[in-house]
């Protein structure tokens, strides 16, 4: 095709466009106007305002694919090297050592031990180098009105969003975090950083994306769920011929002494309480399954994160860290 030729042909493909009516904008998502209205009738936001807003968020796709195959779904064998190696090991010992009087402090106000603070920090943003680049705004707006499994659960975090930006003066559209909404070094959702995050600095703010409010927010946290200081996390169990499916589906919240669990054919390979109440979980290892006694410092590092890979990593590399800052079981 000759020069000439074709600037006739694209000549005539912009007149046609031109001359094509404008493409209709989207019809107003009802579930959207529904939640524009209540956050209007709760809180007093600005129904045009807040309309306008909404409309200029993305719908990301890569994030409902990215909800539908979390990590932690992996086989333990799988996901545990991804999370307990040297390089966590070796980010870690820094950590504590460049942060060792704030965590003191942390674990003396609030009766969680440090190495659990270092290791929950360093499992959710490498201690603090990846607090995630996804548009918070974006990313809770595509969950809440377009991932119906749990949309109801994202709606209420879209709301606790929208208050947090208000209290604190942030233009909604410029928080970046994970690709679920969560913010900061300690990945708060903005329910938890709500409701959870301390002035651990004492100057005035609660900035989860400072080192100091990180730590004294994840203690306070662990606190408030019950963590109790000097009582084990989890105990590996021998379960011989016992029938355990039962034990299993009853779930990761402790609910049987460990003295019923005995009873039932399940044996603990370590010293514990026998009063203590329990709950049995499995494992998947590369030479099968591992069961263990999950006690409550398990279920409340499961109230971070409802997943007992990431519990058992964090308490993995907690022990790790413990035993190599040279330091007694607190």
């Amino acid at each position: 095709m000759s020069r000439l030729a074709e600037f006739i042909r694209l000549t005539l493909v912009v007149l046609v466009l031109a001359a094509s009516p404008p493409t209709q904008a989207t019809a107003p998502n009802p579930e959207i106007q529904t939640f524009v209205q209540e956050m209007a009738e709760r809180h007093g936001f600005s129904r045009p305002a807040l309309e306008r807003l909404l409309r200029e968020t993305r719908f990301l796709n890569s994030i409902i694919r990215a909800m539908d195959a979390p990590a932690t779904a992996l086989p333990w064998h799988e996901f545990r090297p991804r999370h307990v190696n040297d390089a966590r090991f070796e980010g870690g010992l820094r950590f504590w050592g460049e942060h060792a009087a704030l965590l003191e402090r942390a674990a003396t106000e609030y009766r969680v031990p440090p190495e659990i603070i270092v290791a929950t920090i360093g499992i959710e943003t490498l201690f603090g180098r990846n607090t995630g680049r996804v548009n918070v705004l974006d990313a809770l707006t595509t969950l809440a009105f377009g991932y119906p499994r749990r949309a109801a659960f994202f709606r209420g975090e879209l709301e606790q969003f929208l208050l947090l930006t208000r209290e604190n003066g942030w233009a909604p559209n410029s928080v970046r975090g994970s690709f679920a909404g969560a913010i900061g070094v300690p990945q708060f959702m903005p329910s938890s950083y709500r409701k959870y995050a301390v002035d651990f600095d004492g100057d005035g703010r609660r900035d989860l994306h400072g080192v100091a409010d990180a730590i004294g927010s994840v203690a306070n946290y662990y606190r408030e769920f019950g963590w109790r200081m000097g009582e084990p996390v989890v105990i590996p169990a021998d379960i011989g011929d016992s029938q355990i499916d039962p034990l299993i589906a009853a779930g990761i919240a402790p609910h049987l002494a460990v003295s019923e669990f005995r009873k039932r054919g399940v044996v603990p390979l370590e010293v514990v309480d026998d009063g203590a109440l329990a709950a049995l979980i499995v494992v998947q290892t590369e030479n099968g399954p591992r069961h263990f006694l999950a006690l409550n410092n398990f279920y409340v590092i499961t109230r971070y994160n409802r997943s007992i890979n990431y519990a058992m990593t964090v308490h993995e590399l907690a022990s790790t860290l413990r035993q190599l800052r040279g330091r007694p079981p607190r």
